[in-house]
């Protein structure tokens, strides 16, 4: 049995999906001075809207509202249902603070105090 959607009805249900992506998701990319909503995130890479981010490629940085999560290097993968999706080359998960280039001993000081 063959199962045949029209293409209005398929596009509606397309943009429906992604309209309720777009209100759930925190997640943006952003690309120098322009930001754009990210729909879904998985391990591998990303998928934001086709009809509305223009085609992104290198180095981009993603946030989850505030919170800078990664720099990423990426790809332009497939276009599908009205979804871009890019797939990382390269992830760097962001740093509170900088890596230490020593070992610290478990035993170590917290703070020094002054010797008066």
């Amino acid at each position: 049995m063959d199962n045949f959607v029209p293409k209005e009805i398929s596009d509606s249900l397309d943009a429906a999906r992604i309209a309720a992506l777009k209100k759930t998701s925190r997640l943006r990319v952003e690309v120098g001075t322009e930001s754009y909503r990210v729909l879904r995130m998985w391990r591998g890479g990303f998928a934001v809207e086709a009809a509305a981010t223009p085609r992104l490629r290198g180095l981009v940085d993603i946030y989850d509202g505030g919170k800078h999560l990664c720099q990423c290097l990426i790809v332009a993968a497939e276009e599908e249902g009205g979804e871009m999706r890019y797939d990382f080359k390269r992830s760097t998960a962001s740093a509170e603070s900088a890596a230490l280039d020593f070992e610290r001993a478990a035993d170590a000081p917290v703070a020094y105090l002054p010797l008066e």
